[in-house]
């Protein structure tokens, strides 16, 4: 049975930790499915069609390694991608503190276990949230994003 996990988020932007991340994931699952979750109530800073093809350009040449956006439940999501795990990185305690409840009600839900992986330590203080108000404010984000020019 081929071992497909899911790395669910709104990747706004998808950073060096996420692809680290991806990049642990693939030495446990036969694939990897990057699913880009769809809030039209939310405000994203680059385009769904921008953070796709950066995604799809760190990952070009790896046919284990694929992009979709969706805009069900995660578990519902998993289900339909016969995915056998969610995938979920972590840079700390509060992380794991906020996953650990997200994983048990997905478990509660559908059976689906989550897999988490340490962010490598040089990359824990990167969040996206704190590269989008760099971006923001005219700040240089190419310390924390892999071919940052894609986003624009």
């Amino acid at each position: 049975m081929k071992k497909i996990g899911l790395f669910p988020g709104s990747f706004d932007p998808f950073t060096k930790g996420h692809e680290a991340i991806i990049n642990k994931s693939l030495t446990v699952f036969d694939e990897v499915i990057i699913g880009i979750g769809v809030n039209t109530s939310k405000e994203y800073l680059f385009s769904l069609k921008n953070r796709i093809k950066h995604i799809q350009s760190l990952f070009d040449g790896n046919s284990n390694v694929s992009v979709q956006e969706f805009q069900s439940l995660t578990v519902d999501f998993c289900k339909e991608l016969s995915a056998t795990h969610i995938i979920r990185g972590l840079r700390d305690t509060k992380d794991f503190e906020y996953e650990k409840s997200i994983a048990h009600m997905n478990y509660s839900l559908e059976g689906i276990d989550t897999l988490f992986f340490l962010t490598n330590q040089e990359l824990t203080a990167i969040s996206s949230s704190i590269v989008r108000e760099i971006y923001k404010n005219n700040g240089s984000i190419e310390q924390f994003v892999s071919k940052s020019e894609l986003l624009k």
